[in-house]
């Protein structure tokens, strides 16, 4: 797994050029079963995808916080909301609550989420590849082909079985 990791960037960066062109025709002509056909490659590129062995994610990259997800994982660690916010999060560019610092400090050695039933409805949805419509998220999943494996396959699997 760390080898494919350390060269995911590069191969999504290969490929970026392909994928733009690939979302920019699924846009201009969806199928009709698009949906379908995406959350089926979904569903069978995460029936064999462990994201423990990965967290590259939880790694590299760190998810937007909305105040419901400040209140319930502050609640479960045990902290009011304002110390949590003031101990882990900070306010980016965008005016969003996002971690301080990454790797995530609720990352686990073991690379498993110590805050996983509570975690961040980001991280729950992570890599987006399930939502309906995925071209109106195409630089979404553009970028996270580069962060995560999985949503780089079920890219390179919709080249290939949706037809356009």
């Amino acid at each position: 797994m760390q080898e494919r990791l350390l060269l995911l960037p590069k191969d999504a960066k290969d490929k970026a050029t392909e994928t733009k062109k690939f979302f920019n025709k699924l846009k201009k002509r969806v199928p009709k079963n698009l949906d379908n056909q995406v959350a089926a490659i979904h569903d069978e590129v995460f029936e064999k995808t462990d994201c423990t062995s990965c967290a590259n994610c939880c790694k590299t990259t760190g998810p937007l916080f909305m105040k419901q997800d400040i209140e319930r994982i502050s609640k479960f660690i045990g902290t009011k909301p304002a110390q949590f916010e003031k101990q882990y999060l900070r306010i980016d560019e965008d005016n969003d609550w996002v971690l301080k610092q990454v790797p995530c400090a609720f990352l686990g050695v073991d690379d498993e989420c110590t805050i996983y039933d509570v975690r961040p409805k980001a991280c729950q949805e992570f890599p987006h590849t399930d939502r309906k419509k995925i071209y109106q998220i195409a630089n979404l999943t553009l970028a996270n082909t580069a962060i995560c494996p999985a949503a780089f396959d079920i890219v390179e699997r919709m080249k290939t079985a949706i037809k356009l």
